[in-house]
């Protein structure tokens, strides 16, 4: 290779290796654990293996083809990871749906699937006619559908981007660079001109080291993720405001058990008692002093014991289940931190008395 192409290749190359790295950042070394930022270090994976593919087979194309069909693997989860991450950044959620894992399953079975059936090695014109479109159009649904979850967000950079939050710009910027790696990717799929793979290999650098500067150069990054209490003002509502919205709250949380609901989102609550998620996420943070999973969680406790005092008969587990909680550690951990004692202990209290 000439001095051009080796500078070519060692850019886009060393950007595939930074987005691992980066991947791993976002699942193990953040300061705070936001469960979007699983969705992005898996999206981060998924990108680098299908850089890392391009570059590679740009400028070796006499590699063995299984490294073709291990990109185009990967780039069956960049979707989904994508659609997932915004989702769980606006929706507030912090535990993975049944629905989402039952969904990457089947995306995960079929793909391997497959690979085993029909190896890229000996189908290459099936993998190119048929498995490659159906790849990108899987791709492009999950980035409309992406683009469908944060259209609030974005309409706010479109017409006032100098009121956007910190969250609301890193959001829309991470779904700007995936519109932007999808279109030359597919342009180079259908052979538009002066387009080539490593275009998109370069787009994904460039993108990539841009998130790596904002990193470095904030002190600050939590605020990056916190799109809903992002905007607090630390002002109080004022007592007669703090009188409607509590018993707006308590007839949607006692009289209609929403919390039973382990998928209950902050928007969803907002909707419930007509009003904005800013603006529930800022009462519940200035005027009730908690966030909106310690908020809600009160409320599955308080049942739980209830239950615990009056009914020997069902499992712990099962009463974590039927007020609300998604999984039994998460219970106990929420349990034990309302209570101060974990719910056998409450359990066999009960029994005492």
């Amino acid at each position: 290779m000439d001095t051009g192409k080796e500078l070519l290749f060692f850019f886009s190359a060393l950007g595939a290796f930074n987005g691992i790295i980066l991947g791993v950042y976002f699942f193990f070394f953040t300061k705070k654990k936001y469960f979007a930022n699983y969705f992005l270090g898996a999206l981060l994976f998924a990108l680098s293996i299908r850089i890392a593919k391009s570059v590679f087979i740009y400028f070796d194309p006499t590699l063995p083809r299984t490294y073709l069909q291990i990109g185009l693997s990967a780039c069956f989860f960049i979707g989904p990871f994508l659609y997932y991450f915004f989702k769980a950044s606006v929706k507030n959620i912090n535990s993975i749906p049944q629905r989402w894992k039952l969904t990457l399953i089947f995306w995960l079975l079929l793909i391997v699937t497959v690979g085993i059936l029909y190896p890229y090695k000996d189908y290459p014109k099936l993998w190119n006619l048929y498995f490659v479109k159906f790849i990108y159009l899987q791709w492009f649904i999950y980035i409309v559908f992406s683009g469908f979850t944060i259209k609030a967000i974005l309409k706010i950079i479109v017409s006032r981007m100098y009121k956007a939050s910190p969250a609301e710009i890193w959001l829309s910027m991470i779904y700007l660079g995936n519109v932007l790696l999808f279109t030359f990717y597919f342009l180079a799929l259908i052979n538009a001109p002066s387009i080539s793979y490593i275009s998109g290999s370069i787009i994904f650098s460039f993108i990539l080291y841009l998130i790596i500067s904002i990193l470095l150069y904030r002190k600050k990054t939590d605020d990056l993720f916190l799109l809903n209490s992002s905007k607090h003002s630390g002002k109080k509502i004022d007592s007669a405001e703090e009188i409607i919205l509590l018993q707006k709250l308590e007839n949607a949380m006692i009289e209609k058990e929403l919390y039973k609901n382990p998928n209950l989102t902050l928007q969803d609550l907002a909707k419930e008692i007509n009003n904005t998620s800013h603006q529930l996420s800022q009462f519940l943070n200035t005027n009730l002093g908690k966030n909106f999973t310690s908020y809600v969680n009160e409320f599955r406790i308080n049942e739980a014991c209830k239950i615990i005092a009056s009914n020997d008969k069902l499992t712990l587990e099962s009463i974590g289940y039927d007020v609300g909680f998604n999984s039994k550690s998460t219970f106990f951990a929420s349990f034990k931190k309302h209570t101060g004692t974990t719910p056998l202990s409450y359990q066999q209290q009960a029994l005492l008395t």
